[in-house]
Order: structure tokens, then C-alpha cells, then sequence
């Protein structure tokens, strides 16, 4: 993935290439990042384990965030960019909201369960091997989504479960000037359940300003028997209004699938992880068109960003299939993230949805 930072960007080709860019880290071993700072905590969750060692000894390596409180993860001065997030939490991956501010501002411009974030939205590890996100054994979410900022960036995690939760963590970032032309990072979670419209969801709205779409993230709960995913994602965009400007074929379709994801050997959903799009999860994975399966599928617009100057809204069909070969609008439960790059002031989100 291109990293917009010093000027230029960061790939294989160019890797070689040196920069003024100055690298830090803030884990709970360096909750400021500051430089020379790391691994000096005499207290933390490791301090037990490190008796006999003491300080330098993996004495903080996790933070125990209380039930019903907010931590704050890292706080940075910029003008940087983070570069990669790693971290494996405990507790209740749906109700442990992850939120980034950029450049003081008040409304945060990712709010998202921590487990959708990474496209883990039922709360279950699968592995995922993209290039945004990867999941690894045993739950091990890792972000590569590019992330400037100019001022500052703030990163806290809200854990609203009843019982305390212990986060490993680890920001990667790095300090340099920033382009004019970078836009900053969004993320937004939606939920219904069920759909306010029958056969239609809405996985994005209220976009205002200039910037370019680059993922979706659907978890999918299906309530009625056989195939579900018929319908079409649409993409309306500068004051499209009945009729979208960009519109897909069909739910597999556009996660870069075809034919209801079914292996025609085994007559099952097939999982799959791609660079750019997958299909990570079925629950549970040895059945196929039942009532009560879930789902979990990924599309990066990586190489092929959806760029709007003025507004966006983005909708998918829930739509399935009926006797006599005639398409039926669903009534399921889905739940979505939505990833973008805009230039600031974004719209306030809308507040996240009671049955997370």
C-alpha cells in the first residue's frame, strides 16, 4: 500500500530510499511514544511475572480497561501518520468501541466496535489475509490503512461491557510533514437489525465534502432460507438523487465473488481472503442456504478508490431468491463498516445503534 508521508510514498520499489521521517511506537511499554522512552514501566500487568527481573522485563506489556470506562490508547503531535496498529483485546469485541480524533476535533472520525473494525464482526476470530487488515492466530488484528494527521491524533478504546478487559496494543507512526492533497481516515459502523427497509441497508450517508470511498465491511445474518445475496450496491455521489452513479450486479459480485460463493464440488459457501476482497467467515461453515447463517465479507477499493467532490451515500439491496425464479426482498440483520478519506469538516455520525 502507497503511504503519502516527507513528500513522497513508501512501496517495494522505493523502499530503499532514506527520509527525514522519524519513527516512534506507543505501546503500554511507551504510552507517549517519546523517544528512548520504551520498556522503563516499573509497574503494570507484567509485574508479577517480572519480580525476579525487574524494570526492562516486560513489566507493562497489556492495560486492564475497567468496565464502563474509556482509555485513552495514544495521544500524538503532529504532523505524521500512522502507519500500522496492532493489538489482540479480551472482553466483548462488539461492545468495545474503537475511536480516532484527528487535529482536536470533537467528533471523533472512526467510531466502531473494535471487532468490525477489523472484520471480525460476530465477535468470533477468522483469519483474515488482506492487505488493510489481517487477523492472525490467535486474535491478533492488524491495520494497515494509511492514517495523517497534522495536529494531532487521539486514539481511545470505550469498553462498554460489564466486565474489566485487558488490551495488548502497539501504534506504529511516524513524524513528518504532511502533503496538502492527504485527506484524513474514517470509519463508521451501522447496524439493523431489522432492516428499517425491507431489502435495503444502508451502509453509508451524511458524507459532505471532498475525499474517496476505500472499503466496506459487511457482517450479514440471514432470515430466510437459500440465497441471499442478489442485490446491487449503489453509489450515490454529488447530488445523485433516485438513480446512483455507480451501480454492481449483485452482493457476491461486488466482493469479487460470483455464483452465491458456492464451491460446486462440496455444494458449499467457499471462504476466501484476497489482497483486496474476501469472503472470511461463514457461521456456521458446513451448511449452505439456511435460515440463521452469518457471514463476513470484505471489499478494499484499494487500486480503484470511488472518488466524490461534493457528497456520498452508499446502499446495498438485501435481496434473495422465491418460488418461481422472482426476486425477494429480505428482512435481515446486517451490520456494516463503511471506510473513507476526506478533507475535514466531516458531518457528525450518527450515534451508534443500542443493539450493538
Amino acid at each position: 500500500m502507497a503511504t503519502p508521508l516527507d513528500g513522497g510514498e513508501v512501496n517495494l520499489g522505493n523502499l530503499y530510499r532514506v527520509s527525514k521521517a522519524e519513527s516512534r511506537s506507543i505501546s503500554p511499554e511507551n504510552f507517549t511514544g517519546e523517544k528512548g522512552k520504551a520498556g522503563m514501566a516499573t509497574e503494570g500487568t507484567g509485574k508479577g511475572p517480572a519480580r525476579d527481573l525487574g524494570q526492562g522485563w516486560k513489566v507493562s506489556p497489556s492495560v486492564r480497561i475497567k468496565a464502563g470506562t474509556t482509555f485513552t490508547l495514544g495521544e500524538i503531535n503532529g504532523p505524521g501518520l500512522i502507519q500500522q496498529i496492532w493489538m489482540t483485546p479480551t472482553g466483548n469485541w462488539r461492545r468495545s468501541i474503537l475511536r480516532f480524533y484527528w487535529d482536536d476535533e470533537a467528533e471523533p472520525s472512526v467510531e466502531c466496535p473494535v471487532g468490525d473494525f477489523f472484520a471480525c464482526g460476530w465477535g468470533k476470530y477468522c483469519q483474515v489475509s488482506s492487505l488493510a487488515v489481517c487477523v492472525n492466530p490467535g486474535s491478533a488484528f492488524n491495520c494497515y490503512w494509511p492514517m495523517p494527521f497534522r495536529k494531532k491524533a487521539r486514539i481511545t478504546m470505550e469498553n462498554r461491557d460489564a466486565q474489566d478487559m485487558i488490551l495488548y496494543y502497539q501504534i506504529n507512526y511516524a513524524l513528518a510533514p504532511v502533503p496538502k492533497s492527504a485527506a484524513y481516515f474514517h470509519a463508521q459502523f451501522r447496524r439493523e437489525s431489522p432492516l428499517k427497509q425491507k431489502g435495503l441497508y444502508t451502509i453509508l450517508d451524511g458524507v459532505a465534502g471532498q475525499g474517496h470511498y476505500v472499503g466496506t465491511y459487511l457482517a450479514w445474518e440471514v432470515h430466510s432460507p437459500g440465497w441471499w445475496g442478489e442485490g446491487e450496491i449503489k453509489f450515490f455521489m454529488d447530488g445523485d438523487r433516485q438513480f446512483p452513479t455507480i451501480c454492481g450486479t449483485g452482493t457476491e459480485d461486488y466482493f469479487c465473488g460470483s455464483y452465491n460463493f458456492e464451491n460446486r464440488e462440496t455444494k458449499k459457501y467457499q471462504v476466501f481472503c484476497t489482497p483486496y476482497a474476501g469472503l472470511a467467515q461463514v457461521l456456521p461453515p458446513d451448511r449452505i442456504y439456511e435460515v440463521g447463517q452469518r457471514f463476513g465479507l470484505y471489499r478494499w477499493h484499494i487500486p480503484d478508490p470511488v472518488r466524490f467532490k461534493k457528497d456520498l451515500k452508499v446502499t446495498i439491496q438485501a435481496l434473495g431468491w422465491q418460488e418461481g425464479g422472482r426476486y425477494l426482498p429480505l428482512e435481515d440483520d446486517i451490520a456494516s463498516v463503511a471506510y473513507w478519506y476526506q478533507k475535514e469538516p466531516h458531518q457528525a455520525f450518527p450515534k451508534l445503534p443500542p443493539n450493538l
